[in-house]
């Protein structure tokens, strides 16, 4: 197989489970009071968490893992519990988190960064993905997804404007119903790995 082949069947795997699209809602929803120089910034902080969870996660994550007795089924569980307490709590109070203004990079590395951008999905295929091809084929296919993530969700704005405030608020209340459907699956997931189901 040629470098290209296998860069292009690692890079679809990685685009699925980074799913930048889908992630937008939620981007509006945790950004909505934010200035547009915040909300870029915050994109920025979530992009570059991402990029250094997923490289530090190719690095060592597999000996982590196995050092700590942590397996990925306990990181689904986490996982999956911090985003229902999210989305409960948007759905409640309209706010998923409280955030002082200019402090954006604590919203860009948790929840941004992880575990949207980069979570269980994107680690676990990125774990499968380094098992099966070369680092020099994942490594690039997993950098170009972030970058077109990232692309994508610095347009938050421009789909901001486009939906105005009413818009925005109804999408980010779906969102929320949908992370918490997601988030039920991640724990689903877990539950059903460490009962060996």
């Amino acid at each position: 197989m040629t470098f290209l082949q296998e860069l292009g069947l690692s890079f679809v795997p990685l685009f699925v489970a980074t799913d930048a699209v889908g992630t937008l809602p939620f981007i509006l929803a945790l950004t909505q009071n934010m200035t547009e120089a915040e909300r870029v910034r915050t994109i920025r902080y979530a992009t570059i968490t991402g990029l250094g969870l997923g490289l530090a996660f190719i690095a060592i994550g597999k000996g982590v893992f196995l050092f700590l007795g942590v397996r990925m089924a306990d990181f689904l569980i986490a996982g999956g519990l911090l985003l229902l307490i999210l989305a409960v709590r948007h759905l409640l109070t309209g706010r998923m988190v409280d955030i002082e203004p200019g402090r954006g990079e604590i919203v860009g590395v948790v929840p941004l960064g992880t575990p949207l951008v980069v979570g269980p999905a994107v680690l676990t295929t990125l774990l499968l993905l380094v098992n099966r091809y070369s680092l020099w084929v994942v490594l690039p296919s997993f950098v170009l997804n972030l970058v077109i993530a990232y692309l994508i969700l610095s347009r938050a704005n421009w789909i901001a404007n486009l939906l105005r405030e009413g818009g925005v608020r109804a999408t980010s209340q779906i969102a929320s119903l949908l992370l918490a459907a997601i988030a039920v699956m991640l724990i689903r997931q877990g539950v059903v790995e460490v009962l060996g189901m």
